[in-house]
């Protein structure tokens, strides 16, 4: 028997199962509906948990500067790559080839993408859906256009708006159209509506309209229905109803048929702009061509007019849904009952609440709240609480403002017990009063004297855990504008006593007595405070300079700017001006300069004298009178005042740059053009000569020092110069 030979192993050409999945290679399971799924990469596993470094913390050249915009951040890793698994493998290249050379377009990204051997407007329009560079978008738009073979299509186009538009490169992506037709594209209308789209949303107005324009005059393109009302909208929103109408005006043109949309948002925009004719003009063609507006149109005309404040055109809207049968319901109810009733016309909302109630609609706690304020506004307290009332009985709990404005009617008709019976209903019913509910009871107080009830209601304020030194303080800022410092002071010497004291009350009182031009007695209670345990703030010191400057301490208000510098804290503007203008008139002029500067480089918006003034001093280096007189009319111009802080720096310009007859000449003009009085004009002058004799004496002893001759004089016993 021949031996038999071995039979050879199985060979196995097929794999019968599902490959494993990796990353590049993924898995297609068979069937109608293939189920494609691509692994993630796995993120590397950290031993040790460590801090990152970042550059950006340390590279100076990466901290962004205050003045410079801020760099876009960069998409995250995940998005990029949740981003990417939605594109095509040729769309993924092309954005790789992108990242590869950090965005930036160049000889490496082209010889990249020369690669490819054929790309189509949909992968383009596919690449610029994603990319958020506008300038490397743009460069591969044009890139692409130059292949061979390659025309754009209308999605490459719309795709690359959506780009610019995305970028805020609104300005380029209108000029897109005339891009088309060079091209040999010409823009339909879908390409403009993706323009008037993306301007409405953003709120221009203005290039709505330009793109409409362009859109009907230069392409011949003619708008749908549909596009018209976009367009009007957009124009009405931004305040353009002039361009609205005629925008409307072509619609009627073109033949067009309104539809319910152009009829509401003509008739809207003529509501806000106050035109009620041709509003009810808009209104009848819309009842004979369409149909009759209903309940929630109505309503929104009334919320524009109550918005606007004009509530005759409002009742002209009301009556015109009576006229159309149109029963108000709830919510245009309540929307012209609020506004008549803050419009002052309480009586006429009044009488459209019955109305509502003899209908029975469930009334809204708001409405109460309005007829109330505004009844009491009005002295009638009695028909306020006939409302409350009502509301009570309705199952309704009346809100502290209603509480606090019934409060207030009380103390006006000085019927303070029953104001002080109703505050203490509003701690039984579990509300918690604030400053408005107790102002009234401690102004009333106040003018009637009774100081024991007063205090008796600042210790209930305690108990009832009020900030009762801040709300103190919003009471005599009421008080003060009300009635005065002299009453308010009474007061508070009577609050001295029982230690109702704070800076900010103080501050209250010297402003006042400031305003009231009480210099002295602001300073004594500067002084008071100074005596005291309180320690002033820059607000005191601020209103401290102002005063002293009034009464002719300078040196003393200098020593307040200088608290405030050591507190680290930056002057008032007024407190600015008020101390230069003072050290000008005792011929510091020097001085005031300096602080004219210190107040441009510290406040965010100085005066515009001062900014006048360093440019006056710039001027000076050219030692010319009439370029002086040129800048001066400039400033006069914009409303600045010929102050001494000016002529100061005119002194100060000329005696450091120029010569003293310029200076004289720009004198002598003001001097005829009547700007400055014959005696000012004579102050002016000694203040020159003395500012110049100053200057030449810095100079001597500058070049004494220099050439170390001070100590020669000073053993010689020569006094004049200084130690």
């Amino acid at each position: 028997m021949p031996p038999q030979t071995p039979t050879p192993p199985n060979k196995f050409y097929f794999f019968y199962g599902h490959r494993k999945p990796s990353q590049n290679r993924p898995t297609v399971r068979g069937g109608l509906f293939s189920n494609r799924k691509t692994l993630t990469p796995p993120k590397p596993k950290s031993t040790k948990p460590t801090n990152s470094f970042q550059i950006q913390k340390w590279d100076p050249h990466f901290l962004s500067q205050p003045n410079s915009p801020s760099p876009s951040p960069s998409p995250s890793p995940e998005a990029t790559f949740s981003a990417s698994l939605r594109l095509s493998p040729i769309a993924r290249f092309i954005l790789d080839a992108f990242r590869k050379n950090n965005n930036n377009w160049g000889p490496p990204v082209v010889t990249e993408l020369n690669k490819l051997r054929r790309v189509t407007p949909t992968l383009v329009a596919e690449v610029l859906k994603v990319q958020t560079n506008p300038t490397l978008a743009f460069k591969f738009f044009h890139w692409v256009e130059k292949q061979k073979g390659y025309h754009h299509n209308f999605a490459s186009y719309n795709a690359f708006t959506y780009c610019l538009n995305r970028a805020n490169h609104f300005r380029a992506a209108d000029q897109l159209p005339e891009l088309m037709d060079a091209q040999g594209k010409p823009p339909s209308e879908k390409q403009f509506e993706i323009l008037i789209r993306m301007h409405s949303d953003a709120g221009r107005g203005l290039r709505v309209y330009h793109v409409y324009d362009k859109m009907r005059n230069k392409f011949g393109v003619k708008p749908r229905v549909f596009l018209y009302n976009r367009i009007m909208d957009a124009l009405v929103k931004t305040g353009h109803l002039d361009l609205a109408l005629s925008v409307y005006n072509d619609f009627r043109e073109d033949g067009l048929v309104e539809e319910s949309v152009t009829f509401m948002i003509l008739i809207k925009g003529l509501c806000k702009g106050g035109k009620i004719d041709e509003m009810l003009e808009v209104l009848g063609r819309m009842r004979e061509k369409l149909c009759k507006p209903d309940v929630f149109a109505y309503t929104a005309l009334v919320r524009i007019m109550v918005k606007e404040g004009n509530l005759d055109g409002c009742l002209r809207v009301w009556k015109e849904m009576k006229r159309d049968r149109v029963d108000p319901d709830v919510m245009a109810y309540g929307t012209i009952i609020g506004g008549l009733a803050k419009g002052g016309r309480v009586s006429e909302g009044y009488e459209l609440f019955k109305e509502m109630k003899s209908k029975g609609h469930l009334i809204d706690r708001a409405i109460y709240g309005s007829l109330v304020e505004s009844f009491v506004a009005g002295n009638k307290v009695g028909l306020a609480f006939d409302l409350l009332k009502d509301l009570v009985s309705s199952g309704y709990r009346a809100d502290l403002g209603m509480y606090n404005n019934l409060i207030e009617g009380l103390c006006n008709l000085n019927k303070v017990e029953k104001a002080y019976k109703l505050f203490q209903v509003t701690i039984q019913e579990g509300l918690e009063p604030d400053f408005l509910s107790v102002k009234p009871l401690l102004l009333a107080y106040a003018e009637a004297k009774r100081m024991e009830e007063f205090f008796m209601l600042l210790e209930k304020m305690k108990k009832l855990g009020f900030p009762v030194i801040d709300d103190l303080s919003k009471f005599f800022s009421h008080l003060v504008e009300k009635k005065g410092p002299e009453m308010a002071l009474e007061i508070f010497t009577h609050l001295k006593e029982k230690s109702y004291v704070s800076v900010e009350i103080y501050n209250i009182f010297m402003e006042s007595l400031h305003l009231s031009g009480k210099v002295e007695k602001a300073l004594s209670l500067f002084d008071e405070i100074k005596g005291s345990d309180l320690e002033p703030d820059s607000s005191t010191y601020n209103i401290a300079i102002l005063c002293l400057v009034d009464h002719g301490q300078i040196k003393e208000a200098c020593e307040c700017h200088n608290k405030i510098i050591e507190m680290s804290s930056i002057p008032s503007v007024a407190a600015y001006n008020c101390l230069a203008k003072g050290l000008c008139n005792i011929g510091e002029i020097d001085e005031a300069m300096l602080l004219v500067r210190d107040c441009l480089g510290n406040v965010t918006s100085g005066p515009m004298e001062f900014k006048y003034c360093l440019t006056i001093i710039r001027m000076c280096k050219s030692n010319v009178a009439e370029k002086l007189i040129d800048v001066l009319n400039e400033m006069m111009q914009e409303g600045c005042s010929l102050d001494n802080v000016v002529c100061s720096a005119i002194i100060s310009g000329m005696c450091k740059y120029g010569t003293i007859e310029e200076a004289r000449k720009v004198f002598s003009i003001l001097r005829e053009r009547k700007l400055l009085t014959e005696s000012d004009t004579i102050v002016y002058d000694e203040l020159l000569i003395d500012h110049m004799k100053k200057k030449t004496a810095d100079l001597v002893i500058s070049g004494l020092k220099f050439f170390g001759l001070e100590s020669k004089l000073k053993s010689k016993g020569c006094k004049l110069l200084p130690d």
